[in-house]
């Protein structure tokens, strides 16, 4: 599977593939999916946007059955332009039974640099069953308010998007109500979320100013935009659940369970 923007430089994709192909020749491993994370993929690039390639992969089994611990990331240098890091399997499955939204996000970009499908609509089936949407909300609470901190300590107006896209997130959780996963994308959220509109002609008018200005470049925020987040986010806050029941614990007890057997057939792990 491949789903590439006529947008994207075509130079920078083929840099791309390269060093996803160099990755698993000096790794070893084989990576099952890559993708474009960060604005470009989130809908809110600017013109000098670096590119945020993510990736799954997977070690031979006898990795996975030896007694040395093997390092669960894997990371290349950064530099202006590229920003190149993956994980593995089953630090993603941990990761995704314990409510962290990232691979969910990663299986739902709209980028992708390689992958198989099928695997995919699978691995987002089983993120969907698995799903501690709880977690879920807290995880996007915290990365809302840790940007809103930043943004007031910064004056990097960039980074109120990285608190709006969870505040429309959260909000798209709770007027959808149902077991899916929710969009990566801003503009996708913002459609199904059924927010003002208002809110949404604002939001709209921020990402265009963006797509025109350098990426540390000053962005005013619309009154109507901050006073839409915070309020996204105290509800969220009053509607986070009391400490786990015992019901809780048996479904995070066979979310686990759903994980390891995915993860044992991923990689071929014998049963």
């Amino acid at each position: 599977m491949r789903n590439i923007p006529d947008s994207m430089d075509p130079d920078v994709v083929r840099a791309i593939d390269a060093r996803l192909d160099r990755v698993e020749e000096e790794q070893g491993v084989s990576i099952v999916w890559a993708i474009e994370s960060g604005s470009r993929a989130w809908g809110f690039p600017s013109p000098d946007s670096d590119y945020d390639c993510r990736f799954l992969y997977a070690r031979p089994v006898a990795d996975y059955l030896g007694l040395r611990p093997r390092r669960d990331v894997i990371e290349t240098p950064l530099d202006r332009v590229f920003d190149l890091n993956g994980w593995d399997v089953r630090k993603a499955f941990g990761l995704m039974v314990k409510g962290n939204a990232t691979v969910g996000e990663w299986l739902r970009s709209p980028i992708v640099y390689r992958g198989d499908a099928v695997l995919r609509d699978e691995l987002v089936a089983l993120a969907d069953d698995v799903v501690d949407r709880h977690a879920l909300t807290r995880h996007y609470v915290h990365v809302a308010r840790n940007n809103l901190a930043l943004l007031a300590t910064s004056g990097v107006a960039k980074k109120f998007f990285y608190a709006l896209r969870p505040a429309v997130t959260l909000r798209w959780m709770r007027v959808r109500d149902d077991s899916t996963l929710p969009p990566m994308d801003l503009p996708t959220l913002v459609a199904e979320a059924a927010v003002p509109e208002d809110v949404r002609m604002a939001v709209d008018e921020l990402i265009g100013h963006k797509s025109r200005t350098r990426e540390m470049g000053a962005l005013v925020v619309p009154d109507i935009l901050l006073a839409f987040v915070e309020a996204e986010l105290c509800r969220a806050e009053a509607d986070l659940p009391e400490p786990r029941t015992p019901e809780a614990d048996e479904s995070r007890a066979r979310a686990w369970a759903l994980a390891e057997d995915a993860f044992r057939r991923l990689v071929g792990v014998p049963s």
